[in-house]
Parts: C-alpha cells; sequence; structure tokens
C-alpha cells in the first residue's frame, strides 16, 4: 500500500493544528513541540506540519509504502527511467527512523520514497551529528 505524504512548513504549530484536525475532523497522530502529522485513511495521506522547515507551505511530497519491497520497485521504475535518486538510505527524520530515497522533479520539488521502520525521540540525525542533512531534515 502506498500513501501520499505532505510535509508543511508553518508559522505557528498549536493554530496550524487546531486548523488540520478541525479540517480532518482528527486529531494528529504524532505532536511535538516543533511538529505534528496526521496519518489518515480518507483521504489516504501522511500529512505534516512543522516549525522546522525554510519556508513556510510545501517542502516536500513523497510516497509511503508499507515495507522495503514496494520502495525497491519505486526505486527500480525511477532507474528505468533514468532518474537519479539521491539520500538514499536509513535515516532518523520528522521524528521517525525510515529508508529513503530522494528525488527532485523538473521543476526542482523535493520527493521522498520511504518506509518508516518505527518512531523516533529526536527530529533527526543532525541533533546527534551535526554534518547529515536531507532535503526536509
Amino acid at each position: 500500500m502506498q500513501r501520499l505524504h505532505l510535509h508543511l512548513g508553518v508559522k505557528n504549530l498549536n493554530e496550524s493544528i487546531n486548523f488540520y484536525k478541525n479540517l480532518f475532523k482528527s486529531e494528529p497522530t504524532k505532536v511535538k513541540s516543533d511538529y505534528a502529522q496526521w496519518i489518515l485513511e480518507d483521504p489516504k495521506i501522511n500529512f505534516a506540519i512543522s516549525t522546522r522547515v525554510k519556508i513556510n507551505g510545501v517542502d516536500h511530497l513523497g510516497i509511503q509504502v508499507d515495507d522495503v519491497k514496494e520502495l525497491n520497485e519505486i526505486r527500480s521504475n525511477l532507474d528505468k527511467a533514468d532518474i537519479a535518486t539521491h539520500s538514499d538510505g536509513k535515516v532518523t527524520c520528522c521524528y521517525a527512523k525510515s529508508e529513503k530515497s530522494w528525488v527532485n522533479d523538473p521543476d526542482g520539488v523535493a520527493w521522498e520514497a520511504y518506509h518508516t521502520m518505527e518512531d523516533a525521540e529526536i527530529f533527526n540525525e543532525s541533533e546527534i551529528v551535526q554534518k547529515k542533512k536531507s532535503a526536509c531534515c
């Protein structure tokens, strides 16, 4: 199964949580001091907001999959189309441990394809190792 992922940068997390919980008629699935996430079935989306991104509005889009086999199928399709991915591998990002591949569309919009293995207590790896940074994190 695949789920669309959308990550927005917001100015005020509490105001945005209130707005989106009313829009979606659902409480967030995950809330941190700088991040909130809804895993919705209707519409099937992983919707996240945070105050950590550089701009307000759309930060990146993605496709979340249930297992690595599906992730490898996406990677294979991109390879067949001669579209190079970057930042492949296992990372901690957005309070989750995931395996990801990143790609930019022709207009520069960042897309990630990823499989989440488990929740994490930190937003990203740079909180531990300052060197590594992905498109969102």
